[in-house]
């Protein structure tokens, strides 16, 4: 039962990251979009590489979630 714990609270925390909205709540915490072009060889920040992956997560996990959370839910039905 630990691994489906652990495979939960990933879920969890994939789905936290998939409802966050770019203009309601990142915006105004000031993790928007940042319009600025680095330049060539340089590293982007931290705070830019999170944005990336919170906008990474929004985009190419939004379908495969909804399944994801379905199994979650028909097992947790079936076995408690």
């Amino acid at each position: 039962m630990a691994l489906f714990g652990l495979i939960q609270a990933a879920v969890l925390f994939s789905n936290a990251m998939a409802v966050l909205h770019e203009e309601r709540f990142l915006a105004k915490i000031g993790w928007g979009v940042d319009r600025s072009v680095g330049g060539f060889g340089e590293d982007p920040g931290i705070k830019a590489q999170l944005v990336n992956l919170v906008r990474s997560v929004r985009t190419v996990m939004r379908v495969p979630l909804i399944a994801v959370n379905s199994v979650c839910v028909v097992l947790l039905l079936l076995f408690g």
